[in-house]
C-alpha cells in the first residue's frame, strides 16, 4: 500500500505577540538566519582563539575585527541575497514593480546572490584591515553550514521549496493547491522533502567535514583550502538536490513541465544547477591553487 508522511501542522511563526494593536512575529526563516549567524560567530571565535591552528600561530583576525566582520556579512547576505533573487528568478516582475524590491519581509532571497554578496564583503573587509583574504574566507567557510541547515529546515517548516512528486515512503504531503497540483482522483500528491535533503548535505555533512579538517587536520594553516572545499561541496550538494527539487514556478510551462532553463523538456538543467556549476568549477580551481601554494 502506498504511504506518505502528512505535513505536520507547523506555523511559520516561531513566536508572536500583539502590542498596541499591532501584530509582531518572528518567523522561523528569520530565526534560522539569526541563530545561524550566531553559531557561525561562535565557531570563528573558537578558531581565532586557538593560535596553534594557524600557520606561525597567527590567527586570521582579532576578536574586535570579528565583531565588525559580522556586520559586513549580514549586509552582504541581505543585499546580495535579495538582488540575486530579483535578477536570477523574477527580473521581469521586479522590472515592472521596482518598489517591491525593498519589501524583503515578503520573502525572496537567493543563496547564490547572498554568496556573491559575502564574497564582495570579504574582499572589502580584508582590504580595509590588511588581512589575508583567503584565511578570512576559510573562517566563513566553516561558519556558514549551520546557517544553511537551519534556513533549509525553516523552508520545510514554512511548507515552501518542496520537491518533485514521489512515491517514496518518506514523501511528504505538503498542503496548498500548488503542492497538490499533481494530485489525482482519490490520491494526494507526496513530494520529496528536498529542503531536508539540502539541510543534511549542505549543512550537517559539509559542515562536519569542514570543522574536522579545520580543527583536527590543520587546514587553517593552508589558506583557501577550506573555502575551496566549501565552494565545491555546496555546489555539488545543490546540483544533486536539484534533481529532486521542484523548479520555481516562473520556469514551469506546459511545454517545459520540469522547469529547465537550458535543454529540452525531457532533459536539461535547472536554474539552481546553472548557478551551482560555477561554484563547482571555482571550488576545484581554488583547491588546486591553494594546494600548490601551501607547498611553497
Amino acid at each position: 500500500m502506498w504511504a506518505a508522511i502528512q505535513f505536520p501542522n507547523l506555523s511559520p511563526e516561531a513566536f508572536a505577540f500583539d502590542l498596541f494593536g499591532l501584530h509582531f512575529a518572528i518567523r522561523w526563516y528569520a530565526l534560522g538566519y539569526i541563530v545561524g549567524i550566531g553559531i557561525g560567530w561562535w565557531i570563528i571565535r573558537m578558531a581565532i582563539s586557538r593560535p596553534p591552528l594557524w600557520r606561525d600561530e597567527n590567527p586570521a583576525m582579532t576578536r574586535a575585527q570579528l565583531e565588525e566582520l559580522v556586520t559586513w556579512m549580514v549586509a552582504g547576505i541581505i543585499l546580495g541575497g535579495r538582488l540575486g533573487f530579483v535578477l536570477f528568478y523574477q527580473p521581469g516582475y521586479y522590472l515592472q514593480n521596482p518598489l517591491d524590491i525593498f519589501k524583503i519581509w515578503q520573502g525572496g532571497m537567493a543563496f547564490h546572490g547572498g554568496f556573491l554578496g559575502v564574497v564582495v564583503g570579504v574582499i572589502l573587509f580584508s582590504r580595509k584591515h590588511g588581512l589575508v583574504t583567503a584565511s578570512v574566507a576559510d573562517l566563513l567557510a566553516i561558519a556558514t553550514p549551520p546557517a544553511l541547515a537551519l534556513v533549509r529546515i525553516a523552508n520545510f517548516v514554512n511548507g515552501e521549496l518542496w520537491g518533485r512528486p514521489t512515491d517514496a515512503p518518506w514523501g511528504v504531503v505538503f498542503p496548498g493547491p500548488a503542492a497538490q497540483a499533481c494530485a489525482t482522483a482519490g490520491k494526494v500528491c507526496a513530494r520529496h522533502p528536498s529542503q531536508l535533503y539540502e539541510a543534511l548535505l549542505e549543512g550537517v555533512i559539509l559542515g562536519t567535514v569542514l570543522l574536522y579538517l579545520a580543527f583536527k587536520r590543520g587546514w587553517l594553516k593552508r589558506p583557501a583550502m577550506l573555502a575551496g572545499l566549501f565552494f565545491l561541496g555546496y555546489g555539488l550538494a545543490r546540483f544533486i538536490v536539484e534533481f529532486f527539487r521542484q523548479a520555481d514556478a516562473q520556469f514551469i510551462t506546459l511545454d517545459n513541465p520540469m522547469g529547465y532553463v537550458i535543454g529540452s523538456p525531457s532533459f536539461g538543467i535547472t536554474m539552481g544547477q546553472l548557478l551551482s556549476t560555477p561554484m563547482i568549477l571555482v571550488g576545484i580551481a581554488t583547491l588546486i591553487w591553494a594546494a600548490r601554494r601551501s607547498r611553497t
